[in-house]
């Protein structure tokens, strides 16, 4: 039986989140974890960024996940992510800072991982991909914890339990990993053999505030006023529900596709029991999706113009466009890009549109949020055609 839990939480303070955090764990079995454990906590630390804005987990809830830990005797606690860009230790410790990751881990007693060491792991019922380069407080841990932040996304629709696990790989081997599966499947695929090699033993979804529009970074804020969690066989099924709530089907969603494919979990998020507050799992209202190509609008139209849709979508979909006069010239983009399409040129970013292969990672990257996702006009009018 499919099982998660769910409860409300309507703000970031201490005392809600640490009785959501209780919750959570009296209402799922946690048999594996105990005293003398070392335990690492992976929140969703794509970049610096104000806990407000909304793209990263927010710290008041690693707290509550934290002091939970200490309760249970757990004193080996470790908060480690690799952020986008170069894995090192002047960006982890200026993400700390900035995420509010420094204070929780101060306040409460964990460490704030800098080693920078890595290890290969395989994976042998990989579909698509039978290794992975793993960071070593994920790689050592006895147990991990997953503490992801719900948002839209521009490549995969949907950002949470699953592809909140791309952090465990280390800093530019990500955009590696994007070069390699650029097509939108085959990512899915790699992002679910790297789950099932990582199984973080809990997953706990940041939902109090997540992110709409063009996430994972540059959305903006919406309340959504839930928190969710579940065990490590149930990971797929959190991430259905998940869905559910942000308004795609699972079709929209490749990774949660790709999960009822290979029978990780149901089809339908009502096959999945869930406890705690059944009552707040319904879609919220007017959610801004992403300009994302990988939703697929061009299965609503009538079949002439859907086979237009399939025959063109690679030259029509969303692509990176930068706003010249936004742009900082800082080169993040370019250090991130997986295919190198992007230079700086008289001290502004320029991407040659023939070799992008539409991974969004630099719209991700931009810390001046220069970066939009554009679609050419008739493109726009087929998606509002499907929608209608």
């Amino acid at each position: 039986m499919y099982q998660i839990s769910l409860v409300t939480a309507e703000e970031y303070s201490l005392p809600v989140l640490k009785q959501a955090v209780a919750r959570h764990f009296s209402l799922l079995p946690q048999e594996s974890l105990r005293p003398g454990m070392k335990v690492t906590i992976k929140p969703n630390l794509i970049m610096k960024g104000r806990p407000e804005m909304a793209a990263t987990t927010h710290p008041a809830l690693v707290k509550a996940v934290i002091l939970h830990l200490r309760e249970l005797g757990i004193k080996d606690i470790t908060i480690a992510d690799s952020p986008g860009g170069l894995y090192s230790k002047p960006l982890l410790m200026g993400v700390y800072e900035q995420t509010g990751m420094k204070a929780a881990a101060n306040e409460c007693g964990a460490m704030l991982n800098t080693d920078l060491g890595s290890k290969v792991f395989r994976i042998p019922q990989g579909k698509v991909c039978h290794e992975f380069d793993i960071i070593d407080p994920i790689g050592n841990a006895d147990f991990v914890i997953n503490l992801c932040k719900l948002k839209t996304h521009c490549m995969t629709a949907m950002s949470c339990g699953v592809k909140n696990l791309f952090g465990c790989v280390p800093g530019l081997l990500k955009p590696q990993l994007h070069y390699r599966f650029p097509e939108g499947e085959k990512f899915a695929q790699m992002l679910i053999d790297l789950s099932l090699l990582v199984r973080p033993g809990l997953t706990i979804v940041d939902g109090v505030d997540g992110m709409e529009g063009d996430g994972p970074t540059g959305g903006v804020p919406r309340h959504m006023g839930i928190t969710a969690a579940a065990t490590a066989e149930n990971l797929y099924a959190l991430d259905l529900v998940m869905c559910y709530i942000l308004g795609f089907t699972p079709s929209q969603v490749p990774m949660v596709r790709c999960a009822i494919e290979r029978e990780l979990c149901p089809k339908d998020w009502r096959q999945v029991d869930i406890q705690g507050d059944r009552n707040a799992v319904r879609p919220l209202e007017n959610l801004k999706k992403p300009a994302t190509k990988k939703l697929n609008f061009a299965s609503a139209l009538p079949k002439p113009l859907s086979a237009i849709m399939d025959r063109y979508q690679g030259k029509l979909s969303p692509r990176p466009v930068i706003r010249v006069k936004d742009c900082i010239g800082c080169g993040r983009c370019a250090q991130i890009c997986p295919a190198h399409t992007i230079e700086i040129t008289k001290g502004k970013a320029v991407i040659v549109p023939s070799k992008c292969i539409k991974c969004f990672c630099c719209h991700e990257m931009c810390p001046a949020k220069a970066i939009d996702i554009k679609s050419i006009g008739f493109f726009r009018l087929f998606s509002k055609y499907s929608e209608s």
